[in-house]
Parts: structure tokens; sequence; C-alpha cells
């Protein structure tokens, strides 16, 4: 359902929705109620409010008898278009003096430079897609890898949108019958059967705590997933990065202690963006430069989403490698993977005393054996043994999304503490409104002006 519209978003607006800078085209968007009638005014060619909607049209942009640029018009007549208004799209040389004149022709001429995201804001307003959908633009916008993009455009397309407007059909109802209960509350009579809202509540509970659970997979889709290799010196870091990323990158070299900052370079495995950073080698040094680095090393081990603990199969013991880990990761507060390299050199006896440990994988970074392993068990790392890989599943990337839904989590919570106390109608009522409101809120079926002006300036200009 539309909302209403404010009044300033009743004007025409315009903007430049392809990106600043000289290119060989541009593309120049005008909406709102006036959008035909101003681009009639400057464009000569057909009458554009003579022709059918979702066309295109060869002519001039004129400023007076000036001839500013040839253009292809592309007309959407509302409510058929993005925004549900009439919106213009003007097509012309991307030059940025020729933008820049176009641009200042429709505005003298009475449209308005449109704020960040106000398109999409307005095909809000108009009902076009609810605000998770909209949301879902900008990610779409800045998806860079292949799951980022299936993702967000499922959710574009109304998935996550319907799921959450499931979960809240299911809650209403019975909202509906504790509301009755309160009309009649001096009779002391009880419409909605508590042991159906309990069975109720337990299965919608289920379904927002696995959202929230997916939330962290979102996160690493959506931003990445920082992943640093360390181990001592020489046991092949620099070997592996340069494997994993399938160039030289890192110097390879015999000498221990030849890495002496971090090296970092991304990679996208199965969609999923990985930055890996190639540390240091952990020993106690007298070099200044090279204790520099080691320290460096810890460091960014503690900023890790993930790391991976290299050692060489043919000099460490099962044991050492277990406090060596402890002493750089204690209590494991970051997700560990350890890695034995080189085990095309190693003892059968060597590579018989790590084979059965949990978390550690056998490779040989500098023939490439394992590496196809290793890249599996870092995806099981980051996203689980059981989720859709193929971005069909529901997966929440949104903080705020995130937000509201542990906000109904905990409202869910205290309506079933409150029926397992006993609590009145009137505040069971009052728990779940506000689950219900928290749910409304991704979707926008609860917002503010606030909420809308914060999530829309982050768009980009133009959409």
């Amino acid at each position: 359902m539309a909302l209403p519209l404010p009044p300033a978003l009743s004007d025409t607006i315009v903007a430049l929705s392809t990106p600043p800078g000289a290119g060989a085209i541009a593309m120049l968007r005008l909406s709102g109620p006036e959008a035909i009638a101003l681009a009639d005014e400057v464009f000569a060619g057909k009458k554009l409010r003579d022709q059918p909607s979702h066309t295109l049209h060869f002519g001039t942009i004129r400023d007076g008898g000036r001839i500013l640029d040839e253009v292809v018009v592309s007309l959407f007549k509302g409510p058929n278009s993005y925004t549900r208004e009439d919106v213009v799209e003007i097509s012309c040389h991307g030059s940025d003096y020729i933008v820049e004149q176009i641009l200042g022709l429709l505005t003298r001429r009475g449209a308005r430079l449109a704020e960040a995201g106000e398109f999409t804001k307005r095909a809000f307003l108009h009902g076009a897609f609810d605000l998770a959908q909209a949301e879902a633009v900008a990610d779409l916008i800045a998806a860079d890898s292949a799951l980022s993009h299936q993702v967000a455009l499922q959710q574009m397309r109304g998935g996550f949108s319907q799921e959450l407007r499931d979960l809240r059909g299911r809650l209403v109802q019975f909202a509906a019958l504790l509301e009755l209960e309160l009309d009649f509350g001096e009779e002391d009579v009880e419409f909605a059967d508590r042991t159906g809202l309990v069975k109720l509540l337990n299965e919608v509970q289920t379904l927002v705590r696995r959202l929230l659970r997916s939330f962290e997979l979102g996160n690493v889709i959506k931003n990445g997933v920082t992943t640093v290799i360390a181990g001592r010196p020489n046991a092949g870091k620099s070997t592996l990065l340069n494997a994993l990323l399938n160039e030289e990158r890192a110097i390879v070299s015999a000498v221990a202690g030849t890495t002496r900052d971090l090296i970092e370079d991304e990679v996208s495995i199965e969609g999923i963006r990985f930055r890996f950073v190639d540390t240091a080698g952990l020993r106690d040094t007298a070099d200044v430069v090279e204790s520099i680095g080691v320290e460096r090393t810890k460091k960014r081990v503690t900023q890790a989403a993930l790391l991976i603990y290299l050692f060489d199969i043919t000099s460490t013991t099962p044991q050492e490698l277990e406090a060596e880990i402890e002493a750089l990761n204690p209590g494991r507060t970051i997700p560990v993977l350890a890695v034995g390299n080189k085990r095309d050199v190693a003892s059968a006896a060597a590579i018989t005393a790590f084979q059965h440990q949990p978390d550690v994988l056998l490779i040989a970074a500098a023939r490439g054996d394992g590496l196809d392993e290793l890249r599996e068990a870092l995806l099981v790392k980051v996203r689980g043994e059981g989720l859709d890989r193929t971005g069909q599943s529901t997966i929440v990337t949104n903080l705020r999304h995130a937000r509201s839904l542990e906000q109904t989590n905990q409202a869910l919570d205290a309506v079933l503490l409150g029926i397992e106390h006993g609590t009145g109608t009137e505040l069971l009522a009052a728990d779940l409104r506000q689950a219900l409101a928290a749910l409304g809120e991704i979707t926008g079926e609860i917002s503010s002006d606030d909420l809308l002006t914060s999530i829309f300036t982050q768009f980009c200009i133009g959409k």
C-alpha cells in the first residue's frame, strides 16, 4: 500500500544516475509529476507526452536555439516505472560539460536536484516495494562477488520480506485474540488458547533464531573474511599465499625471516571474499625490523575473523602445535584452522602423528597438493556444513535487520515467560505488540522519518 507523499517529495527531481566523470555515455534521470512536461520543453524530437510508455526516442537537447547534445530519451509513464511516477531518462554523451549543462537547464526549468537515494525512497513510499527490498537495492549495487549478488537479488525480489510477512501474519492472528480478551476483560474469558499460542511462539522463534544465526554468514558475504596466515619462519606462509592467489604476490626464500611486514590480497572462493594476510614468522629475534614484524603479526591476529596456523610437518610435534596456537590465540577465541605443510617431504610417522588431529589439514603448498581441501575447509569454517551454497536460502546481511530480529526474539521470550507464570492478558498483549513492531520495522510497515533518512542517505545520488 502506497504511503502518503510528503510535500517535498511531490517535486520533480533530476540527477545523474551514471558515475561522474568523462565516458562514452551518461544518463540523467527525471522523476515526478512534471518530468515529461519538463523533458518536452528541452527535447527536440517527438512530443513525449503523446508517446506510449516504455519507448525510446532520438533527438536533441536544446537551450533556446543552442543544441547541447544529441540524446536518446527513455520514457516510463507512472505507475509503470521504478518510482511509480512519470520517469524520463536522458542518455547523452558522457562529457562533464554536457552533463552540467543539461542538469543546469532542467533545474532552471523547475526540476530539483535529487537527494541521495531519493528515487528509491519514492519507489518505497509509492508502495513499489518494502523497506527491506529497498535496502537490497543498495546491496545489489555494492555487490562484489557472485554470492553477495545472489543474496541481494533474492532479497530485492522479496524472498526475505515474504518470510517476514508470513511470520508477522501468524502472530497478528493471536495478537487480535488477545486484544479481544482485553475488550471483554470484565467477563474473564480467554479467546486465545494458551497452549496453541505457546506452540506458535516456539515455531516463530525457531525461524527468527535461524535468521539471526544467518547474520554471521550474511556479514561475511557482504564484507568478506580477513584471514591471517601465521606460523614459524619457513613454514611456507608466503608459498601458501601465492598458491591461494595463483600469483607471485609474496617473496619466497629459504632464508628465515624474509617476510617482515604484512602482505594482503583478496580472492573469492565460491562467492565469498577472503582477504588473506601473510605475516612475519613467529620467533624470538634480535633483529629490530623482524621483531617489529612479529609484533604486527600478533596484533593482526587479534583483528582477524579466521586464523590459518601454518606449521612444518617435518619439524613440529602435535604438542608443540597446540602450545603455539594457544600462545598466539589463547582459548581459541578466533576460529583456527591448523594447516600442516610439506607433506610431500614428511616421513610417514610425521604424517600419521597429525592425520587424525581435529581441525588439522595436511598440504604441500609448493606443489599445490591439498589446496582444494583447504578451500573447502575454509568455507566450512565460515558458513558451516548445512547452509545453502546457491544463495537461495534467506540470509540476513543487514545489521539493522539483525537488531530488529533480536528485539523480536526478546519480546517473544517475554511472552513465553509471561504465559508460563500466568501473566495477565494486558502484559502478554504488550509484549506481543513489541514483537510485531520489531518485525514491522524491517519491512517498513512501521517506520519513522528519521529511520528513512538514515537508510536512504546511504544510497548513491541518482538511485
